[in-house]
């Protein structure tokens, strides 16, 4: 049981907290009360704001739709003005610039511009407004005005500042230094910035507004005109400078910075100078200072003004590739770009319609020169065709997009001089096979025939241009004339012909044309009546040939398919000077022991025995000074082959003739020793040292 006094404790606290509670819920019902009050005069309040905003609301509206309607009407009345004068300044466009058109567009584009973009919408709105307006006539008219004045404009600029490229910088552009790594580009400024700025901007204008195409033919024509200009510049160039000075070079590059190394002069594409003068040096002197013959005709006056013109022409193929190039980058900023091929196609016609013409006529000179046997005349042909063969690719590329008719003008060229060149050479091959042995064309004194002399200098001209040569007999598929075996993937096309296919061809012509000069010298010796003098003229002539094929490095394109060349001129060099040896015999046949009398010790000579000693030392001497007499005229212009024929001569006469005296030195045949032992053995060996030597 719990104990009484914590009982009553408890119930005390309890009432305690009971009283508490009811206090805060007599509280709590006093706020309650108040709320209730508070919220019945707000809302009494909110009851009579509605009704005054109301009340508001039903004054202002009708006044606020009043005055929306009066900015509407003030903002369309606004409208109207503007359109009013924007439509009444269309009636006076014609006559705000009346002025600017009739003094057009020179020196103020910008301006003249903004004055036809007016006119150009003056004409558009009559259209769509009032199409049958006299205005509309008007406007018209001047916008025509206006497209025609900026077409002159456009043709007045290009004319004007258009100027042909000077040489001097063409020269620039076109040469190559090949020891230079960094080389400063010379760049073609056709136009000056500001006039290429305002004709591109006419050229848009008269492409999107002016709906005219006129404009391209103008700047093709003028552009065209232009360009072949330039080239021919170049060409006069050359004719006035190369004649005297023999170089060309440009000084512009070289005076733009002095630490700049000087450009080199641009590499000559062809030695043609050099042949032609060796061909008419030997034609008129020959090895030994006498005039040849020969039907092969070396050029002769006009040496170095067809050298000047192959350069010019050279020069000018390159240049128009150039030049060509400089004006495509240049049209495309001008002409549209759908149209651009077509009038670069156009614009190089003229100077390439030349070009070609140019290398026609000279294909064309070189075939009548071969149909009079001037065969000297190909090497015309060969630096022009590798040089167009090496700049093909170039070429080719320039031409891109162009019309067929023109990318094949180079390739038709080519095929035409690729022929002409075959063509030649063949002819020359056999001219050297069938070369008339005539009598008054030899050489008398048996030195190197001009034949000889020329038919090598033309094949020594075949080295610098092996590559040209080889392909232009290929391309005629003459592999079947030489009887060489064609790889499959060879005889596909010209084209396809390799190198060393080609080298092999060469090799086989240039054997072809040895062998017939050979053939051909064997049968003029015949024409000498002295064996002797037969066998001197062809030592000479072989002798001649190895030479200069061991020179010119020509006997390495030779071995290509005769490997035994060398050794057969060498061999052929020795038969000859075996054959010409036994000219001798006829004077050591007299000291030899034939027929000489026996002699007893102490026995005088019979007459008959004495006159046989007497006969052998007249027939020796009599033999002597006749051979030294006629052949001392001879030539051997080989000093080494002289003195070695001398030397060994003078060995073989003089042991025979020491040896016959040495015999007759104790014989007594004659009462005058002295007529018949004309010569001492030293005399007899200055007399045959002084063989081959005309100034002796």
């Amino acid at each position: 049981m719990i104990p009484t006094e914590d009982a009553s404790a408890r119930k005390r606290e309890i009432e305690e907290k009971l009283k508490q509670e009811q206090e805060t819920l007599s509280f709590i019902r006093e706020n309650l009360e108040k709320s209730d009050q508070l919220t019945k005069g707000m809302v009494s309040i909110l009851s009579s704001f509605e009704s005054r905003l109301m009340q508001l609301e039903n004054s202002i509206i009708p006044v606020h739709k009043q005055t929306e309607n009066l900015q509407r009407l003030q903002e369309n009345v606004d409208k109207t003005l503007s359109c009013m004068d924007h439509v009444i300044s269309y009636y006076h466009v014609a006559k705000d610039t009346d002025r600017i058109i009739r003094e057009g567009p020179t020196g103020r584009l910008d301006e003249y511009l903004a004055c036809i973009a007016k006119i150009q919408k003056a004409v558009e709105y009559f259209q769509d407004n009032n199409p049958d307006s006299p205005e509309l006539n008007t406007v018209k008219a001047r916008f025509e005005k206006g497209k025609e004045l900026l077409e002159a404009e456009f043709r007045s600029l290009l004319t004007r500042y258009s100027k042909p490229v000077p040489p001097i910088l063409i020269l620039d552009t076109i040469s190559v230094d090949e020891d230079m790594e960094l080389q400063e580009e010379v760049v073609l400024e056709h136009l000056p910035e500001a006039v290429l700025q305002d004709i591109i901007c006419i050229s848009g204008w008269l492409v999107e507004y002016g709906r005219n195409q006129d404009f391209m033919n103008v700047y093709y024509q003028i552009r065209s005109s232009q360009l072949d200009r330039s080239i021919k510049g170049l060409k006069e160039h050359f004719r006035k400078n190369s004649a005297s000075s023999g170089i060309l070079y440009s000084p512009a590059v070289q005076t733009k910075r002095k630490d700049t190394p000087t450009k080199k002069v641009p590499k000559r594409p062809g030695t043609i100078r050099k042949a032609q003068n060796l061909l008419k040096q030997y034609s008129q002197h020959g090895l030994d200072g006498k005039k040849g013959g020969s039907n092969l005709t070396p050029l002769e006056g006009k040496d170095d003004v067809l050298d000047i013109e192959i350069d010019s022409y050279i020069h000018c193929i390159s240049a128009f590739v150039k030049l060509a190039q400089s004006e495509y980058a240049l049209l495309t900023e001008i002409i549209p770009e759908h149209h651009q091929k077509k009038t670069f196609d156009s614009l190089i016609q003229e100077a390439l319609n030349n070009l070609m013409l140019e290398g026609d006529n000279i294909v064309f000179a070189a075939r009548r020169a071969i149909e009079r046997r001037d065969y000297s005349a190909i090497l015309t042909i060969f630096p022009i065709l590798r040089h167009l063969k090496m700049n093909k690719s170039e070429f080719d590329s320039t031409l891109q997009g162009t019309a067929a008719s023109t990318k094949n003008k180079m390739p038709t060229l080519i095929n035409s001089m690729e022929m002409i060149g075959a063509k030649a050479l063949e002819e020359f091959a056999d001219s050297i096979k069938n070369d008339p042995d005539k009598e008054y064309n030899m050489p008398k004194d048996g030195t190197v025939h001009e034949l000889t002399s020329n038919a090598i200098l033309f094949l020594q001209q075949l080295l610098d241009f092996h590559e040209t040569a080889g392909a232009m007999l290929a391309s005629q598929v003459l592999g079947d004339t030489y009887n060489i075996p064609l790889d499959p993937r060879e005889t596909s096309s010209a084209s396809s012909y390799t190198s060393d296919f080609n080298k092999r061809l060469l090799s086989t012509y240039i054997c072809k044309v040895l062998g017939n000069l050979q053939l051909n010298l064997l049968s003029k010796s015949k024409v000498y009546e002295d064996s002797a003098l037969s066998a001197i003229f062809l030592h000479n002539n072989y002798n001649y040939i190895l030479k200069s094929l061991e020179k010119s490095e020509l006997i390495q394109l030779v071995t290509v398919t005769q490997k035994r060349a060398e050794n057969s001129y060498r061999e052929l060099i020795e038969q000859q000077i075996d054959m010409y040896q036994r000219s001798w015999l006829k004077v050591t046949e007299h000291l030899a022991d034939r027929n000489m009398p026996v002699l007893q010790p102490g026995a005088k000579l019979k007459d008959k025995e004495r006159q046989v000693i007497k006969d052998k030392f007249k027939g020796f001497n009599d033999g002597l000074e006749e051979l030294c007499k006629t052949q001392k005229g001879w030539a051997i212009p080989d000093k080494d082959q002289r003195d070695f024929i001398r030397q060994q001569q003078r060995r073989v006469v003089s042991d025979a003739y020491r040896s016959f005296l040495q015999r007759c030195a104790n014989i007594s045949f004659t009462k005058n020793p002295e007529k018949y032992h004309k010569y001492r053995p030293e005399e007899v060996e200055e007399m045959i040292e002084k063989l081959f030597d005309t100034s002796a």
